[in-house]
This record gives C-alpha cells, structure tokens and sequence, in this order.
C-alpha cells in the first residue's frame, strides 16, 4: 500500500476518511465485445436509414465492423451487397469501396442510397467521391469468346441457346435460319452473347419470318443498338407485316435455382423521350443541388443547356391477364402487368370481377433518371494482358456514364424533376448528352441528344 501511494496510485479523500486507486486506460484490459452483438439495434421502420431491401442491415453493424477491421483509406468490397450498406458505411468513414450484386434491383438501390450519401457529406461540407457504374460482362464475354477454339466457341454457342430458350420457356427450332426457337404463336431469336442486337440482326429476322410465314417473332438481347426501337419495330410491321418484341435477357438466366423456380423475367424494351433546351449563360452559375459533383465551378460559359424528360413508354407484360381473371378466387386480388401498364385485378365475395390501373401516367413508371451532359469525355478501358504478360490499356468502344445530374423517389419523398437544372459549356463544339431512365423494376432505359453549343 506504502509502495503504491509513493508512485501516486493511492489517492487520499480531502475528509483523509477513504482512499481511492487511480486506474489508466493504458492498464486496462478491458471486456471483449463477445460474439452476440445485442447491442445493435435493429432498424426502425419509420428511420430515414430504411430503403425497403428485404435484406438490409443496419449501418451501426457495418460501421462496427469497417472500423474494427480498416483503416481510413483502405479499399472495402462487398461482392453481394444488397441494399448497398457496406459501401454507404464505407464511403462516410473516408474508405475506399466496390460494391458488386447480380440482382439488378440490388444495383439500382445501391446507387440511389450512395447518391444521398454524397447530398448528406456535401450539405455538411465533407469531402465525397463520384463513383462508376459499371455492367461487368459486357465486353469481358467478348474478350472470353475470342480465346475459345472454333469448335469450342460452336459448343458454347448451342449451350447459351439451350440456357436462353430453357429460361424464356420456349422449343428449340431446328432448320429455321436465325430464328432459334418457338414460344405460343411466336418464334424466338436468341441474340449473340457478345455485341449488341443490331438493325441488321432484326431485318435478317424478319426476312426469315416472311419467308417462312411467321408473323410474330420475339428477339432476346443482353443488349439492344440505340435507336432501335421504336423506329425500326415500326418499319417492319408496316413494310413486312412482323411483329417484332425485343426483351432484355435477364442476369437472372445465369442461377439455376431462379430458372427452376420460374423467377426469370424477360421485360420488352421501353422507350423514353427527352428534350433539350440551348440557353444563353446566366451572369453567376446556377447552385444545383442535384448536380454530382458539382460542374457550376467555372466561369465564361458559352451556353447553358437543360434536359426535360417528355414521355416514357414501355410494353411490359408478366403473365396473362384474363389467366389471371379466371383462376381469381372470391375476395382475392392481385397486381399484373399487360402491356406497360401495371393492373390491379380483384373479385368481390360476390364474384364481381375489377379491374384498376394503377400507372395512371408514364410519370408512374420512373424511379430515378440522370444525365451526363459530355457523355463521350469518359471512354470507358480494360487493361489486357497478352501472352508474353504485357499489359496495356485497351478502349473497349464504350464510354463511363456518370451522373451529373439526377432526380430520383425515395421512401419519404416520392416527387420528381422532370427538367434539369442548367449545366454549362466553356467550350464551342458539338455535345453527346445521354440521359438514362431507371424504371419501377430497375431496368435501364437510354437516350442520346446531340448538343450544339456555338
């Protein structure tokens, strides 16, 4: 005792009625934090925080865990990420991140949340960074082609037939030109898996189709050209008398358990419409709060320009409506969608069919939309890696979309802008602007304007 209060650890009451041990944080040991983390409270439903992923974790758990095991800095992955929590949680601790999901829904909610992220760091004056949002498999399929042997790239070829057609639930077709398969009264063409369905794949289409008598036809893509719908879809109905559907070939086609379940959907492709407006520049850039990041940080602009989204069309069509109708049981209902419109459908306890259709405009199909007003200043490259092991940097032909600009719903706040804010142009030339729709489903819609600025 004598020792310990000559080194000051013993510390005598002012009364000299008690003493008292001095404890250093640098001496404790401390209590673990077990492996039952109760402390951790689940997310309320009424918090800002939720974004109504079914398997969203909350932040406090991500932070715990990003702190515990990172530095500031360091890079984070999350190749499942859902709802987008570890990288939100990574981005507000100054941490470097990718955040990979097949579920295109998991992408598009990722995004949204990382957009508000960025609105929370910059209305509080932090630092933020842009982010990419990159469709991996889009040139890497083509690349992988090449490296296969004639015979091999054929063997490939029949399987991602046979995989495409099992999962749209269609019969294969032997000896009909490029048309690959049959599926009710239409036939089937499974486009290639490497490029874009182009206007001179559709036509090659359609020529089978007349010459064989098929009046209906249905072509499945990873991707289609742009400009391709509605224009040359019209063309053909009017000139061959074809009725042509173009539909996205879901990610979903590659899990087996969702082939099985009959989870896979193919959605036609939608159509929007935008407009822009050349205006002269305003004597101080315009504050945008929906700009990201903020382009307005320069003076001399030669001209002002701001996109308005006019119209927003799609076909969309999940199951047969009067199937639907007749298997209906007395007071049930339930919500289909039949030719881009969504329709509740519901018998009274008197067997009273009715039908309500709640996309009372295309306003109600749109999510979020965003515009990146120099879209060819971003090419997009791969590093490849040749057979003697140098590496250089390749273009892959396509370019970065990044989101200027953007609007979007969210749980609260379910309004949009349908109009841009004015973004300005130092330079005369000639502008790419592309404006991207993400609809209710998170399928992806996009359109090109060509911009002059004098």
């Amino acid at each position: 005792m004598q020792d310990l209060y000559e080194k000051g650890l013993i510390v005598v009451s002012s009364t000299g009625k008690s003493l008292s041990k001095k404890k250093y944080l640098k001496d404790a040991k401390g209590t673990p934090i077990t492996d039952l983390w109760d402390d951790v409270n689940r997310i309320s439903p009424t918090s800002n925080e939720r974004v109504g992923y079914p398997t969203q974790k909350p932040e406090a758990l991500l932070e715990r865990i990003i702190k515990a095991s990172s530095n500031e800095g360091d890079l984070i992955a999350d190749f499942f990420c859902g709802s987008g929590t570890t990288a939100a949680v990574a981005e507000k601790l100054n941490r470097k991140w990718i955040a990979t999901d097949l579920g295109r829904f998991a992408i598009h909610t990722t995004r949204k949340r990382l957009i508000g992220v960025q609105r929370e760091l910059k209305e509080s004056g932090k630092d933020f960074r842009a982010f990419e949002l990159l469709n991996l498999g889009k040139y890497e399929r083509q690349f992988f082609l090449q490296k296969l042997s004639e015979e091999q790239q054929r063997n490939m070829e029949r399987s991602y037939l046979g995989l495409i057609l099992n999962a749209y639930k269609a019969e294969t077709t032997e000896g009909a030109g490029v048309l690959h398969g049959t599926k009710g009264g239409s036939v089937v063409q499974v486009g290639p898996l490497d490029v874009p369905v182009t206007e001179t794949r559709v036509r090659e289409v359609v020529a089978d189709c007349v010459r064989l008598g098929y009046t209906r036809v249905d072509i499945l893509g990873f991707e289609f050209e742009q400009g391709l719908s509605p224009r040359v879809i019209q063309e053909v109905a009017e000139s061959d008398s074809v009725r042509v559907s173009l539909k996205y070939i879901p990610k979903d086609v590659f899990d087996k358990r969702a082939v099985d379940k009959g989870q896979v959907k193919f959605y036609s492709v939608s159509h929007l419409r935008a407009s822009f407006a050349v205006l002269p520049p305003s004597p101080a850039p315009a504050a945008a709060q929906n700009f990201s990041p903020d382009p307005s940080g320069g003076v001399g602009y030669r001209a002002e320009v701001t996109v308005t989204l006019e119209d927003f069309v799609t076909a969309y069509t999940q199951e047969d409506l009067a199937e639907v109708e007749a298997k209906l049981k007395k007071g049930k209902s339930a919500v289909v969608m039949d030719g881009g419109q969504i329709i509740k459908v519901s018998m009274d306890k008197r067997g009273v069919q009715n039908r309500e259709i709640l996309t009372k405009n295309w306003h109600d199909w749109i999510d979020y939309w965003s515009v990146d007003f120099d879209y060819d200043s971003k090419k997009e490259t791969i590093r490849v890696q040749d057979d003697a092991g140098d590496v250089e940097e390749q273009w892959t032909g396509n370019y970065v979309f990044e989101n200027e600009w953007q609007s979007f719903r969210t749980r609260q706040d379910r309004s949009l802008e349908f109009t841009t804010s004015p973004r300005g142009y130092t330079e005369a030339g000639t502008y790419r602007v592309m404006v991207k729709v993400v609809d209710i489903l998170g399928v992806d819609t996009s359109q090109l304007l060509e911009v002059v600025v004098g």
